[in-house]
């Protein structure tokens, strides 16, 4: 087959997003495979598969990985192999973490891998902690505090300042690990005292350089689970993990509550694995152990860790300094019909009449305008619940609560539909969500003046002159000016609280300096 051909087939399997991009993450409980797609500052998941091998089931005990555990890991990596292969993705990176770094048939199983046609890096533990940290700063642009990356083999703390990783270390806690600590402890009390000696014994230099009073976030399945579980508890109206915080107290309570849990009734939640709700009680304990060693001004959750590191920490300087949610909604709503040059024009457009105020911003201002673009190809009757679940529940990065509940208020508006979901209400003040509902109209407005051409923009202007909202018009267009137009421009200045007029002025004429003066003077 050719590459071509190849390459046509696999832009039609992943709805036009092509597979750019694999990471192969050997843990200590999983094998995973995942292949991003969009643009690398926040790249979108095509493919996540993963086995659930349990190399580092047998290191503590006999310090090398189980024969079963690694021909379950090889037979998977096997189908991985043929899958990166079929898909034609070339760029294809593998690293192998704490159990097979603390092995000692861990060289053995490396060559194995090569054999398949894999070049498998081996990463220190300072060096698998530095790419958590990187993932981190890729979410959180300008992060910092601690980071704490837990697997199953070890637990990665190291510090990030302003997005920079800092002193890192590697202690060997595990999840698969902390069997052991529960096995020797006589309560959860004493297991808590035993863990605080490990990390403190463990941190050495780095315990000093703690930035104590600042966010902790924690990476890994095992938190995210945690954090599920503390959305389920408090009815939280958002699903994804990625992005949730707690307050120092409020995590403490969650840790020791979680401490007593029943395993076996953990199963019994929704998105609670099996195998991370026999996890959850000991993962808890430590949770308390590291809180109390570094002091926290609270909790941050984090859906990145070492795979989005390796992919943030290979960007250009220019790449790494993008908006990750511009970017990443930028390619999803192009992808949708609604391309981000568009997008411009019309935030351009409506940005006199409806622009950021006190809670908004201009890129939050402009992310809604491109997701209420790219939800007009949805169908009529399925559009407005689906747009408004890709605002709150689609993983954009870089984005807070409210600000999601802004977005979906902005889409809605955009449909008319300006009855909020309590799911939206719940999430943000009502000023933020008026300010975001004038975005949407704004964007109504414009959009249906001329059917979204260009055009229609270059030969209009929406502008706010001595406490009104005034739609002007070229001669040559003046017709754009129809019932669907008259009824968007007084739907948006009756909730501006304005009055709404219309002037048709000669071609050429539409940008004159009085109304420049007068806008600014409005300003």
């Amino acid at each position: 087959m050719s590459f071509r051909t190849k390459r046509a087939n696999r832009d039609g399997t992943f709805s036009g997003s092509i597979p750019q991009r694999a990471i192969l993450d050997i843990g200590s409980n999983t094998v995973r495979l995942v292949v991003y797609g969009g643009t690398m500052r926040a790249p979108t998941v095509l493919l996540n598969e993963k086995v659930t091998a349990k190399l580092g089931r047998d290191i503590a005990s006999e310090g090398k990985l189980a024969d079963e555990a690694v021909k379950l890991a090889m037979r998977g990596l096997e189908r991985f192999a043929l899958l990166l292969d079929d898909l034609g993705v070339e760029d294809v990176e593998m690293v192998a973490t704490a159990a097979v770094r603390d092995a000692s048939n861990g060289k053995e199983f490396v060559e194995s891998l090569r054999k398949l046609g894999f070049e498998p890096r081996v990463l220190s533990g300072e060096e698998e902690a530095c790419l958590s940290a990187c993932g981190v700063a890729g979410a959180f642009p300008g992060a910092t505090g601690t980071v704490a990356d837990l697997g199953g083999g070890s637990l990665e703390l190291v510090g990030v300042d302003q997005g920079e990783p800092g002193l890192a270390v590697s202690l060997p806690l595990g999840t698969l690990r902390l069997i052991d600590y529960r096995a020797d402890a006589s309560s959860d009390t004493a297991m808590r005292k035993s863990l605080e000696k490990a990390v403190k014994k463990g941190a050495g230099e780095f315990g000093s350089s703690i930035g104590k009073g600042q966010p902790l976030y924690l990476v890994g399945g095992t938190w995210r689970c945690m954090a599920v579980y503390a959305m389920q508890e408090a009815g939280h109206p958002l699903s994804d993990p990625h992005g949730f915080e707690l307050t120092a107290k409020d995590a403490l309570a969650l840790a020791k509550t979680l401490a007593e849990e029943n395993p076996d009734k953990l199963k019994e939640r929704d998105r609670i694995s099996s195998m991370r709700a026999e996890k959850l009680p000991d993962a808890a304990v430590l949770l308390q152990a590291l809180m109390s060693q570094i002091e926290p001004s609270g909790l941050v959750f984090s859906s990145w860790g070492i795979r989005e590191g390796l992919i943030y920490d290979k960007l250009p300087a220019h790449g790494k300094k993008q908006d990750p949610l511009l970017a990443g909604i930028g390619v999803f709503a192009a992808l949708r019909g609604a391309p981000a040059t568009l997008a411009a024009q019309i935030a351009g457009w409506t940005v006199d009449a409806a622009p950021s105020k006190e809670f908004g911003s201009e890129r939050l201002r402009l992310a809604a305008t491109m997701l209420s673009l790219a939800s007009m190809q949805i169908e009529p009757n399925i559009r407005h619940p689906q747009a408004v679940e890709w605002a709150l529940h689609k993983r954009w990065i870089a984005v807070s609560t409210q600000e999601r509940a802004m977005l979906a208020a902005a889409i809605a508006a955009n449909g008319n539909n300006l009855d909020l979901p309590s799911m939206v209400t719940d999430l943000a003040n009502d000023e933020a969500l008026e300010e975001a509902i004038c975005w949407g109209l704004a964007t109504r407005l414009a959009r249906r003046l001329g059917a979204g051409s260009r055009r229609s923009l270059q030969v209009s202007r929406l502008i706010v002159r001595e406490g009104e909202l005034v739609l002007r018009l070229e001669q040559s267009h003046a017709a754009l000016f129809g019932i669907p137009t008259e009824k968007d421009l007084k739907l948006l200045s009756g909730r501006l609280g304005m009055d709404s007029s219309v002037e048709i002025v000669a071609d050429g004429e539409l940008h004159t300096r009085a109304d420049d003066a007068a806008f600014i003077e409005g300003k």
